[in-house]
């Protein structure tokens, strides 16, 4: 091999790698090490040199993807306007990363011993969000924001594979969360 040739294995873009890998275990969360590593377009030795292995790949895909709801987190503007307009804000700002977020609520060993801490993070304004629209009266009293904040991840996270599968077209991915989670968090109005 030219030292050119490992000049270039040695400037791999460890972002362009955890995209790769991303757009693979959100499709096929079983995948191996050797199948990420051709996912990403590098020998499998050049991805052991970037992540020790698949429990350090997942934790570096677990801080990207906390990354990426807080960035929707922030863009929604939690606090403009209605809880249900702000949901939908949030909803459609987290599509980019919902195969990410489902397979990564589902990667049981990021939920072992000692948990990361932006996951509390994201479930506290979460449930924020869903505790100002009870406060208003806009989502019922009866389910409390944290089961609420589940529903929502477990929506998207199953949306995502729906849409991967083929099972429903990518443009409804945003309705059919939010009718779906609204049409049962909506506080019915007595007459």
């Amino acid at each position: 091999m030219s030292h050119r040739g490992y000049g270039c294995l040695m400037s791999v873009d460890r972002d362009q790698v955890l995209r790769a890998a991303a757009a693979l275990l959100s499709r096929k969360s079983t995948a191996t090490m050797d199948e990420v590593a051709r996912a990403a377009g590098i020998g499998r030795a050049t991805l052991h040199r970037h992540f020790a292995g698949r429990e350090a790949l997942v934790r570096a895909l677990e801080e990207r993807g906390i990354q990426e709801i807080e960035a929707a987190l922030d863009a929604a503007r939690l606090d403009d306007g209605t809880a249900e307009e702000a949901l939908r804000r949030l909803i459609a700002g987290v599509e980019p990363a919902a195969g990410l977020l489902s397979f990564l609520v589902t990667e049981n060993q990021l939920f072992e011993g000692e948990v990361n801490e932006g996951w509390s993070r994201l479930d506290a304004r979460v449930s924020a969000l869903f505790r100002r629209g009870q406060e208003r009266g806009e989502f019922r009293f009866d389910l409390t924001p944290a089961w609420l904040t589940e529903a929502l991840y477990g929506l998207v996270g199953s949306c995502a594979w729906a849409v991967q599968d083929g099972r429903v077209a990518g443009k409804d991915f945003q309705y059919m969360i939010v009718e779906l989670l609204l049409g049962g968090a909506r506080r019915s109005v007595e007459k």
